[in-house]
């Protein structure tokens, strides 16, 4: 407190002066009052008081006067020392502001209790450094988010402690600053300047250290999540780092166990591929086994080597050709589908190469297999067609061409409908596909466009069709309502085409029906059948007669696809004429039954006085009767060639009573073609002779027996080359051959006559159908007949070939094991020359 006090006299001596004089005046103002005041009680006494006081009075004074004179001079002199002071202050404080604005940097001091202060700013070009201090003071917008937290926490320790440190920062635009915290008594001061120099490429290298050292740490972890086994080697081979695959894969417990007893997962030749693969300066790519937790699976183990190291991954590839091996599958089965379908397929890839096409595409153009192979662009295989002329016609062909490739550069789909010069019809679609590449389909649509246009022609051509029937017809659908009619049916049941329009239900038909035709039964049956769901629906028939006497004939037919169809025909007039029909009919059969019986009657009755007269003939002809003269020998020959004449035309027409009766059985027996034929020429040998005609007979090798009635075959010959005889002309030529078909032996009789005319042929099998065509022949037109009916009951074939002017050729086909309706018998052994005879008579 003294030194206080002292100070302030020190800094005030004219008030302390002041003071003085004030106090000595008070002190004579109050001796002054107090004489005033008494009045002379005792004067003496007050007199001397008051001289002593206003002495000690002048006293002070004086002193006060001398004190306060000592007080100036002093104080003259320390303002004038105190002027001094301040004035080199002042040049001091503006010397050390022109260093510190010298330099180019950020000044911020910290005070306690009073917060980061900007002392000063003059640090410009920094890249991402605010030049407002308020901004400057928020380190974690400016700063990358590394370096605010690393100057968050030098700052604390600076504060706490007194740490001072040094470091340097990355602006959140890329640029570096240096960081300098220092502490300074009460005070913490921060320099923030620009890096320069080394300074600056160390904080580019220590950029580049962090970025590596986190792209190391994020590798790492990267690899040591994968599955895969991953390895780095030195230069020298020796294992630098595993990832926990690895480890896991080796079965080890953790990676400085693998690294320190260089535990390999690969064996020692298959390190060796790698080395020499390496050597020459290439990858290392190999599928090999690798016993990975103790199983052994398949790898792919790729190698790539570094400047001072060599990086390995082993990926398990089992499962991928596991994976791959379905793969192939499901592609050759596509691919085999594919190749079935109709449609062809066409695919190329983003490099518009061909990379699958299937059978439907080859045949389809016609394009050689090999060429296509070959993997040719899209647009030499669209040249090429259009060379072949088997592209459509058009205006412009680039034009045509990029709008039918244009979905390889965008996403619309190509449809179109090609047709083609030789007049087909292709419709062509093409669509991208996501890797970039586009699929052609190109369906053959001229045979579908055809049958549709036909389709549609029949349904038009059924709808008159039906129109224009007499029969009424209706298909009801499933649900029973009616779906399909004609103009019959609406008249038949005299009902309005309108109202049939509207598809009526099966049970308001019925309704509308019941008003022509009442009976509940035949319409229950006739509703039972349109809307039963049974699974085996039969069909249904009936009759109506309708009280105006009319016939109505039904019927209800299942279609396939669940719906019915009903016919209704009014068959009034057709019942009229089938009972006249019948009446005639029966008269008919009665009549040809009498006549049947006339004709064997009169067979008979003929039979027994023709048998006597060729009985009398050969007699008289006999030389017991005597000689006849020539003359009479002439007629008595007649007579016996017209009885026998007579006598085979009776027997025919008794075969053919016998045939008409169904009383005709055969014998099956086996027969020589050889002794059949023989015999038959035989019996025929004096007219061919006669008729001065040769008979060329031909029989192949093959032929040997068959199964057949002797005789009625026998007859069949001897009417075929009676009548190939009888037309033929003088010393003419009659073929008779013979071969094998399957399961039928086959006969031929051919002439060289005059042939018959067109119009004739289909009536030479007929009974009493005989016509001479200009030669000397003239029979009763029975032979072919029943050749005919002998080779229909052994379910055999007939057929006549001619031609007027150049002969008749008569083919007959009998099964070789014999069909007929027979009795069988036992059949003979003959044996014959297997060669092949020709005979001539």
């Amino acid at each position: 407190m003294r030194t206080f006090a002292f100070s302030n006299r020190l800094n005030n001596p004219k008030a302390e002066l002041v003071m003085l004089l004030l106090a000595s005046l008070a002190c004579v103002l109050v001796l002054t009052a107090s004489m005033s005041h008494d009045g002379g009680a005792q004067p003496a006494i007050l007199d001397v008081g008051s001289i002593l006081f206003v002495g000690l009075a002048a006293a002070s004074v004086l002193a006060a006067l001398g004190i306060a004179l000592t007080a100036m001079n002093a104080t003259r002199k320390a303002n004038a020392r105190k002027t001094a002071e301040v004035q080199d202050l002042r040049r001091r404080l503006s010397s050390a502001e022109a260093l510190i604005k010298a330099e180019p940097q950020v000044l911020i001091y910290w005070e306690q209790g009073k917060g980061l202060h900007v002392m000063a700013q003059t640090l410009t070009g920094i890249a991402g450094l605010p030049t407002n201090q308020q901004e400057l003071l928020r380190f974690g917008f400016w700063l990358e988010q590394k370096s605010a937290a690393d100057l968050k926490t030098a700052l604390d320790a600076l504060f706490a402690d007194g740490r001072a440190f040094n470091m340097i920062l990355r602006t959140a635009a890329g640029a570096h600053v240096e960081a300098d915290g220092r502490a300074a008594g009460s005070r913490a001061v921060l320099r923030l300047r620009d890096v320069a120099g080394y300074k600056r490429d160390l904080g580019t290298i220590l950029d580049h250290h962090k970025a590596i050292a986190r792209d190391i740490r994020s590798s790492r972890a990267l690899l040591n999540a994968l599955p895969n086994p991953v390895w780095l080697r030195d230069t020298a081979g020796r294992l630098t780092w595993v990832n926990t695959a690895y480890v896991q894969a080796v079965e080890a417990k953790s990676e400085a166990e693998v690294v320190g007893s260089q535990i390999e997962l690969m064996e020692s030749r298959q390190r060796k591929s790698i080395d020499k693969a390496h050597k020459a300066g290439k990858v290392y790519r190999e599928r090999v086994p690798l016993i990975v937790g103790g199983d052994r699976k398949s790898h792919q183990v790729i190698a790539m080597p570094l400047a001072d190291a060599t990086a390995n991954v082993a990926i398990d590839v089992a499962a991928l050709e596991t994976a791959q091996g379905e793969l192939d599958r499901l592609v050759a089965a596509y691919d085999r589908t594919l190749n079935r379908v109709a449609t062809a397929v066409a695919i190329f890839n983003a490099d518009r190469r061909l990379t699958f096409f299937n059978d439907a595409y080859q045949k389809l153009w016609q394009f050689d297999r090999a060429w296509l192979e070959s993997k040719p662009e899209d647009g030499a295989i669209i040249d090429r067609l259009r060379d072949l002329g088997r592209l459509p016609e058009v205006v412009n062909y680039r034009d045509w061409k990029n709008k039918l490739q244009a979905c390889y550069s965008g996403t619309a789909e190509y449809e179109d409908s090609w047709h083609l010069p030789d007049g087909r019809i292709i419709n062509a679609t093409a669509e991208r596909m996501p890797d970039g590449g586009v699929t052609y389909l190109f369906a053959d649509e001229t045979e579908r466009l055809a049958l549709e246009s036909r389709y549609v022609g029949l349904t038009r051509v059924q709808g008159e069709t039906l129109n224009s029937l007499n029969e009424g017809v209706a298909v009801f659908a499933t649900n029973g309502k009616l779906q399909l009619f004609n103009l019959a049916f609406a008249s038949i049941w005299k009902l309005s085409v309108r109202q049939l329009a509207d598809g009526p239900h099966i049970s308001e038909f019925i309704r509308d029906a019941r008003v022509l035709f009442d009976d509940g039964q035949t319409w229950d049956d006739v509703l039972t059948s349109v809307t039963s769901l049974s699974e085996e629906r039969e069909q249904l028939e009936g009759q109506m007669v309708r009280p105006d006497a009319s016939v109505i004939e039904y019927a209800a037919t299942p279609l396939p696809d669940g719906a019915t169809l009903l016919t209704f025909a009014d068959v009034t007039d057709a019942k009229r004429y089938e009972r006249a029909l019948v009446e005639r009919n029966e008269a008919l059969i009665a009549a040809d039954r009498l006549k049947n019986q006339f004709i064997g009657h009169v067979s008979y009755e003929l039979r027994t006085p023709l048998t006597n007269i060729i009985g009398f003939s050969e007699l008289l002809a006999s030389p017991f009767i005597g000689e006849l003269l020539p003359k009479q020998r002439e007629y008595l020959d007649d007579i016996a060639v017209s009885s026998k004449t007579l006598l085979a035309i009776i027997d025919d027409i008794l075969d053919l009573a016998t045939i008409d009766a169904g009383a005709l059985e055969l014998k099956l027996v086996s027969i020589d073609v050889r002794d059949l034929i023989d015999t038959t020429v035989e019996a025929l040998r004096e007219r061919i002779v006669r008729a001065g005609l040769t008979l060329d007979i031909a029989i192949a090798n093959d032929v040997s027996t068959f199964m057949a009635d002797e005789d009625r075959v026998r007859q069949i010959f001897y009417n075929l080359i009676s009548n190939a005889v009888g037309f033929s002309k003088q010393d003419g030529v009659v073929m008779l051959g013979c071969w094998r078909e399957p399961g039928e032996i086959v006969f031929s009789v051919e002439d060289q006559g005059v042939g018959i005319p067109v119009e004739q042929q289909r009536r030479v099998f007929e009974r009493f159908e005989s016509r001479s065509q200009g030669s000397t022949h003239r029979g009763a037109g029975l032979g072919l007949s029943i050749v005919k009916s002998l080779v229909s009951l052994h379910n055999g074939r007939v057929s006549l070939e001619s031609e007027p002017g150049k002969g008749t050729r008569v083919t007959v086909r009998l099964p070789e094991r014999g069909h007929g309706r027979a009795e069988l018998e036992a059949p003979q052994s003959i044996s014959h020359d297997p060669s092949v005879d020709r005979l001539s008579g």
